[in-house]
C-alpha cells in the first residue's frame, strides 16, 4: 500500500476539530429575548439594568439575564410569551428615550462566542426573523410635486417674459395669479407646452386665477415611481446590512414587505429602513436671519432654518445647489482636523450645478441642511400604540466656498455616529418617499415547528438508510464510509456557521440530498476495488488502484453537478440560493471526506499488513 503523507493526516485531525467547533453552536437553540438601545444607538450605562429590572418586576416578568452582550443590551425571558410581555412593558415606561426590539439570543456558550463559532441563521419558514410592512408616505409625494410646480411654472414664465402677480400653493393645487386675461391666457399656452402632464383649471369665482394640478395619470405615475424607487433603495439598505436572504417586495398600491431571516440586530435595522436622512447644499441669503426669526417674516424665495443647537436661525435660498437624488457616493472619512466627515461624490447634473455656483462664489456662503424623517411610537393609557412623525431639518454646516468644486468633496459637521449612518444611508440612496413600519414582529420557532420536525426526520431517515446499506453491503469498508458521511455532515454544518448562510426548507433538501450523494464517491471506489480483487490484484495493490482509478470518475460526476449549482445559485433567489449554497458546499466537503477521509482510515486499519489475503469490501 503507498504511502500517506503526514500532512494529509494533519488536514483532516484540523478539520475535525474545527468542524466540531464550529458546527456545535448550532445545538444550544436560542433565548426569545429584548434587545434595548439608546435613541442614538448606544448601549446604556450600567446602572440601566436596575431600571430594567424594576419595569419587568412591576410587570411580575423574571428575566433569565439582564445585561450587555457583545455591544447591547439584552434581556433573555423563559419564553415568547414573557417575551412579548416584557417588550410592551419595556416600551411603555421607558419612552422615547429608548429603542425596545424583540430578538433571538443564541445560547451559544461564551468560550464558543470568543473563538467566533455561531449558529448558522435559520430561515423564516424555519427559525422566523424579523418581518416589517412598511408603509409609504404617498401624500407626501403629492405634496412634493406640487412645491415643484410652485417652484417650476414661476422659473418658466420667467423665461417667457410673462409676469404674474402671485403665487402661492392650495391643496394638491399650485397657484397663480395674474393682472389680466391676457397674461394668464399666455400663461396657460406656455405652461400646456412645457409641462403637458399638468391639469391647467380657471375657476369661475377668480378668473384671473389660474390653478394648476397633477394629471390623474400623471399622479399615478409619480405615485407608483415613489414605491418603486423605495423598493429599489430598501433592497440596497438591506443588502448594505450583508442579512442572508432577504424579502423585500412590494404589496399592494403602496406598502413594501421586509423579511429579514437570521437577523440579530432589529434596532439597527429599523433604524436604517425607516430613516430618510438626506443632505441638500443651498445657497445662504443675504436677509438678516434673525430678523426673520423675531417677526416671522420670511423674504420671498428664502426659508428659514436653524443650526442643531436651536440657538442660530440661517436664512436658506429655496433652490438647492445639489441634494440626495445627486449623490452616487459618500463614505465615512475624517477631515483635515482629525474631526468626522462624509466623503462625497455627485452626479454628471449636481457636479455641473455645483461648479457652477462654487465657480462664481468662491468666498461667500454655502449651507448644508441635514434633512430627516424619524417615527415616535407612543403608548396611550390603554398601551395601545401612537405613531407620530416627526421632520427634523438642521444646518450642520454653514462655511465660505474657500475654491471651486463639483464633483467630489467633504462634508463636516457631523458626529462620529452620524458620519457612518448618513454614509450608509447616502450609499444606499435615499427614499423618494417617507416610510412608516406599520407592522413589525419577531417570527418564533413555533411558525416553522412542523417545517423544522419534517426536515429533521427527512434527514434523519435518509442518513440511516444510507448508513445501513453501506454497513450491510460494503462491511467493514462500509463502516469506514459512514464515519466519513458524519463528518461531511458536521463539516457542512460547519461551513454555513462560518459563512453565516441561511437555512431554508430548501436548504434541508439539499442536506438530504448531499448525504445521499456523499456516499457516491465511496461507491464508485469500492466497486472498483472489487473489480481489481476480481482481477487478480493484491488486495492493498486493490485499494490503491480502486482510489486512483476512480477519481477522475468522482471528479467529473461532482464538478457537473457543480455547474449545476452554480447557475441555480446566479439565476435563482430566495430559498433557490439557499438550496444552491447548501448543495455546493455538500459537494466539496463530499468530496473531502470520501478520497481524502475514507482513505487516511483504511490507511491506518491497513498499513503493515503486507500478507493480507482479502479485505471485507
Amino acid at each position: 500500500m503507498k504511502p500517506f503523507p503526514l500532512w494529509k493526516y494533519l488536514v483532516l485531525a484540523v478539520s475535525v476539530v474545527v468542524g466540531v467547533l464550529f458546527a456545535a453552536p448550532n445545538l444550544f437553540g436560542d433565548d426569545p429575548s429584548v434587545q434595548i438601545s439608546t435613541a442614538a444607538g448606544e448601549l446604556p450605562p450600567p446602572t440601566f439594568g436596575e431600571q430594567v429590572g424594576k419595569v419587568l418586576g412591576s410587570a411580575g416578568i423574571e428575566p433569565l439575564s439582564n445585561g450587555p452582550e457583545e455591544g447591547r443590551w439584552i434581556v433573555r425571558l423563559d419564553d415568547e410569551t414573557a417575551q412579548l410581555a416584557a417588550a410592551d412593558a419595556l416600551r411603555r415606561d421607558l419612552g422615547r428615550d429608548y429603542v425596545v426590539a424583540l430578538n433571538l439570543a443564541p445560547k451559544t456558550p461564551q468560550w464558543l462566542r470568543d473563538l467566533g463559532a455561531q449558529p448558522m441563521n435559520l430561515g423564516l419558514d424555519l427559525r422566523g426573523g424579523v418581518h416589517f410592512l412598511l408603509e409609504v408616505d404617498v401624500d407626501d409625494v403629492r405634496t412634493r410635486a406640487v412645491e415643484r410646480i410652485v417652484d417650476e411654472v414661476p422659473a418658466l414664465l420667467r423665461k417667457e417674459g410673462i409676469r404674474y402677480s402671485g403665487r402661492r400653493q392650495a391643496g394638491d393645487a399650485g397657484v397663480l395669479e395674474f393682472a389680466d386675461a391676457e397674461r394668464l391666457e399666455a400663461a396657460r399656452r406656455a405652461i400646456a407646452g412645457e409641462f403637458p402632464e399638468y391639469s391647467l383649471e380657471v375657476p369661475p369665482q377668480a378668473p384671473l386665477t389660474l390653478q394648476i394640478r397633477l394629471s390623474e395619470e400623471e399622479a399615478k405615475r409619480i405615485v407608483d415611481f415613489a414605491v418603486q424607487q423605495n423598493l429599489t433603495t430598501l433592497r440596497n439598505r438591506v443588502n448594505q446590512l450583508g442579512v442572508a436572504e432577504p424579502l423585500v417586495q412590494r404589496q399592494g398600491a403602496d406598502r413594501i414587505v421586509v423579511q429579514l431571516p437570521g437577523v440579530q440586530d432589529t434596532t439597527r435595522v429599523k433604524d436604517l429602513l425607516g430613516a430618510t436622512a438626506t443632505l441638500e447644499y443651498r445657497a445662504v441669503a443675504e436677509d438678516d436671519p434673525y430678523t426673520a426669526a423675531s417677526s416671522g417674516i420670511v423674504p420671498v424665495g428664502t426659508q428659514l432654518f436653524y443650526t442643531r443647537d436651536g440657538n442660530r436661525p440661517v436664512l436658506l435660498k429655496r433652490e438647492v445647489i445639489a441634494g440626495g437624488v445627486n449623490l452616487i457616493d459618500a463614505a465615512a472619512t475624517v477631515d483635515e482636523n482629525g474631526g468626522p466627515a462624509v466623503s462625497v461624490t455627485l452626479d454628471g447634473v449636481g457636479a455641473k450645478r455645483m461648479f457652477a455656483f462654487t465657480e462664481k462664489n468662491v468666498g461667500k456662503p454655502m449651507a448644508v441642511l441635514f434633512k430627516e424623517r424619524e417615527v415616535i411610537t407612543n403608548y396611550n393609557a390603554k398601551g395601545e400604540p401612537i405613531r407620530e412623525q416627526r421632520q427634523i431639518e438642521e444646518v450642520i454646516s454653514v462655511a465660505s466656498v474657500r475654491g471651486v468644486f463639483g464633483k467630489r468633496f467633504q462634508t463636516t459637521g457631523l458626529t462620529s455616529k452620524e458620519a457612518h449612518d448618513l454614509a450608509l444611508l447616502l450609499k444606499a440612496g435615499a427614499l423618494a418617499a417617507p416610510v412608516v413600519i406599520v407592522e413589525e414582529r419577531t417570527i418564533g420557532p413555533s411558525m416553522g415547528a412542523d417545517n423544522i420536525e419534517r426536515g429533521q426526520l427527512a434527514a434523519l431517515i435518509g442518513f440511516l438508510a444510507v448508513v445501513v446499506f453501506m454497513a450491510v453491503y460494503y462491511r467493514l469498508f462500509g463502516l469506514v464510509a459512514n464515519a466519513a458521511l458524519l463528518l461531511n455532515l458536521i463539516l457542512l454544518v460547519a461551513a454555513m456557521s462560518l459563512i453565516q448562510a441561511t437555512l431554508t426548507m430548501p436548504g434541508i433538501a439539499g442536506i438530504v440530498l448531499t448525504l445521499g450523494m456523499a456516499v457516491d464517491a465511496n461507491v464508485l471506489i469500492y466497486e472498483r476495488i472489487r473489480e481489481e480483487l476480481a482481477r487478480g490484484s493484491a488486495p492493498l495493490a486493490a485499494v490503491d488502484a480502486g482510489y486512483d482509478r476512480a477519481f477522475l470518475t468522482i471528479a467529473d460526476s461532482q464538478i457537473t453537478t457543480l455547474i449545476a449549482a452554480v447557475v441555480l445559485f446566479a439565476l435563482g433567489s430566495g430559498p433557490v440560493k439557499g438550496f444552491a449554497v447548501t448543495l455546493t458546499i455538500g459537494i466539496a466537503t463530499s468530496m473531502f471526506t470520501a478520497i481524502i477521509g475514507t482513505r487516511a482510515i483504511i490507511h491506518l486499519i491497513y498499513r503493515g499488513k503486507s500478507r493480507l489475503r482479502d479485505l471485507p469490501v
